[in-house]
């Protein structure tokens, strides 16, 4: 049992979570989950902590067992519009509302509770290894992230999503500087702006919207 799950428990709670916010490349992915408190699943706890093995075979028994769950995304072209962190919030705030039950609380991973979500909420910081159905949810968003990123791989292979998701290591920051970007890298980050031999800080038009 986490470390919250004594203080928040009931069918009426959802997590949410994010994955996806520090890479280069990709869009960033959110789910809700909202957990059975009868069908309890064994070996919950942050993604992060998690091996790439174990939330893969988490991820079907939170799809089956949870009352309900769902998955939404922030393109990166919506990550350029609003910057990374509106676009988790909204992720977020997209997941909660494609939850075939409406919760009665949210539970948010992180420190801020997104604007947009006309529910009762709290921020968790840490929440992802606090909270089952914020662990949930962080599982839930890395793999489906993850498999998206593997598969964008086979569309741009010189990049090596498969291996490191779009976070800036070496062999894919030495391919952004040689072959430049693809459609899918977010232009609002430092290193790809470099690569485009742009100012590595966006520019605030006066409508608050970044110029690219």
């Amino acid at each position: 049992m986490l470390e919250l799950d004594s203080v928040y428990s009931g069918s009426d709670i959802a997590g949410t979570d994010e994955a996806g916010r520090g890479p280069l490349c990709g869009p960033v992915c959110a789910a809700a989950v909202i957990l059975d408190p009868s069908h309890p699943i064994q070996g919950l706890d942050d993604s992060k902590k998690l091996t790439e093995a174990r939330r893969e075979t988490l991820f079907k028994p939170i799809q089956q067992q949870s009352i309900s769950w769902a998955i939404a995304w922030c393109t990166a072209a919506e990550i350029d519009r609003y910057n990374i962190l509106q676009a988790s919030h909204l992720a977020m705030v997209r997941a909660v509302q494609a939850l075939t039950q409406q919760p009665g609380q949210v539970l948010v991973d992180g420190n801020r509770i997104p604007a947009m979500l006309a529910l009762p909420a709290e921020a968790i910081v840490r929440g992802d290894g606090r909270h089952s159905a914020i662990a949930a949810a962080s599982v839930l968003a890395k793999v489906a992230r993850d498999r998206f990123m593997q598969a964008l791989h086979v569309q741009y292979p010189v990049y090596e999503l498969n291996r490191n998701k779009g976070y800036p290591t070496a062999t894919h920051m030495a391919a952004l500087a040689e072959q430049g970007p693809c459609p899918e890298h977010r232009r609002s980050f430092a290193p790809v702006r470099q690569a485009l031999g742009l100012n590595p800080e966006p520019q605030i038009t006066e409508q608050g919207r970044l110029e690219l």
